[in-house]
């Protein structure tokens, strides 16, 4: 259920308003719902660290960037 909250749209208006929400409803229920692949495991967090990280120290920041250093 759509209301109008503030203001007075004249029914040109409102059909505009409603033709977008339904657009929306029907490309998200055409929308294949298959399994998270690739584009899940970019962000894993065994891929972000894979290596160890720097000892801490004085020039530990130095060595977040550039590991082999």
């Amino acid at each position: 259920m759509i209301k109008v909250v503030k203001g007075n749209p004249t029914p040109e208006e409102l059909a505009a308003a409603l033709a977008v929400v339904q657009a929306r409803a029907a490309a998200l229920a055409a929308a294949p719902q298959g399994p998270p692949g690739v584009a899940a495991e970019w962000s894993a967090p065994a891929r972000v660290a894979r290596h160890r990280l720097p000892a801490p120290g004085p020039r530990a920041w130095s060595r977040t960037y550039w590991p082999g250093q």
